[in-house]
């Protein structure tokens, strides 16, 4: 598969022995040990079958949201998007972010300092080396969608800032309109 996901690693193997609870994702687009939405007893309001993602979502997307892999940064335009609106769930559609929550840093990714309330969960992660001093080494939490279980991205603190770090590619941008 030629994807985002070609250079890839599998830095997530490394702790499959771990927690059955924890979810993971990391950025290099590094695999989850725990496909998202099926590592707790949480009943999720969304469930689909794997075939029923991938035709929702094809490849590079169902890779993010279902097996917790992290795209490249600066791939996804709405990184850099700065008009009024909400940013859905890519799996479900359920509103996770509002933009005016939206923090612009050149990063590459989207940033938030907080998403809708009773939107996400989160989980823990692993350690995220590739996150630099971005996780400084620490467990960090991974946000997933409340309603289906994909995954987002994380929460940490970038730039002396706690926020949520989100894959473009999980969101489904909806201007306000005038």
């Amino acid at each position: 598969m030629k994807s985002i996901l070609a250079k890839s690693f599998s830095r997530r193997r490394l702790f499959a022995g771990g927690a059955a609870t924890a979810f993971a994702a990391v950025t290099g687009a590094a695999k989850a040990r725990v496909a998202a939405g099926t590592s707790s007893d949480y009943e999720y309001e969304i469930t689909r079958t794997e075939e029923e993602w991938r035709a929702l979502l094809g490849d590079n997307d169902y890779a993010i949201l279902r097996e917790g892999f992290t795209e490249k940064p600066k791939s996804s335009p709405l990184w850099l998007e700065v008009k009024p609106g909400m940013y859905n769930c890519k799996g479900c559609e359920l509103p996770v972010y509002d933009g005016q929550w939206k923090v612009l840093l050149d990063k590459g990714w989207v940033f938030f300092f907080h998403a809708v309330p009773d939107a996400v969960l989160f989980g823990i992660d692993g350690k995220v080396p590739e996150y630099g001093s971005m996780s400084a080494g620490k467990a960090i939490a991974e946000v997933h969608c409340r309603r289906c279980g994909s995954h987002l991205g994380h929460h940490l603190q970038v730039d002396g800032q706690v926020v949520h770090c989100i894959n473009g590619a999980s969101l489904n941008f909806v201007e306000q309109s005038a």
